[in-house]
């Protein structure tokens, strides 16, 4: 079994990854169960290198292979917002019910509602070697409204393509089978960790 960190103190995160990487044979561990997740200043421009700022910063820190994402959600006729901001959307100290309030207010009247969710990660060894970078997305749309309790951020008011309900009421396992973070998962198996 190889152990893997992922360098977030989000819980509901670690346990989508967990579900996703265990049955390939990872033990996958929260930043916090290692000494807890050091500060990082998510300044990048792009998923990308916020992905890879924390991966970096993680690994040193616990001396131990990280795995960070970094993902959030793009809407098109926003011009891509709230993109990086997704977490930040209402402001610092934001949380998921203030963000979903000002996107669905944001896009009170708009037609034009497709979207995506995008998943960037990054893998660092313990000395903070990048051993790999890789990204996936879902496309679909929002909704009018938030609808269902499952899921975390923005998930409650995202229909995925293919879909008439939101990731929010779906169920886990089949948000975790097409999901942004399941898709650059898939990608990190195969391009990263060379898992067939």
């Amino acid at each position: 079994m190889k152990t893997l960190v992922i360098a977030t103190g989000n819980l509901h995160k670690v346990q989508e990854i967990k579900q996703i990487l265990e049955p390939h044979g990872y033990q996958v561990l929260g930043a916090n169960e290692c000494g807890g997740m050091p500060e990082v200043v998510e300044d990048g421009a792009t998923f990308r290198e916020n992905a890879v700022k924390k991966a970096v910063a993680a690994a040193k820190a616990l001396k131990r292979t990280v795995l960070a994402d970094d993902s959030g959600l793009e809407v098109f006729a926003l011009g891509g917002e709230p993109g990086v901001f997704s977490a930040r959307y209402a402001g610092e100290g934001g949380n998921d019910g203030r963000n979903l309030a000002k996107l669905l207010l944001k896009m009170e009247g708009v037609t034009e509602r497709d979207a995506r969710f995008v998943c960037a990660i990054a893998v660092a060894s313990p000395d903070g070697t990048v051993l790999g970078t890789c990204e996936g997305e879902v496309r679909g749309h929002i909704d009018t409204e938030p609808r269902g309790n499952g899921g975390f951020g923005y998930d409650p008011a995202f229909i995925p393509d293919g879909y008439t309900q939101t990731f929010g009421q779906l169920p886990a396992a089949i948000k975790n089978s097409l999901s942004h973070r399941a898709n650059a998962l898939r990608v990190a198996l195969r391009e990263i960790f060379h898992v067939e």
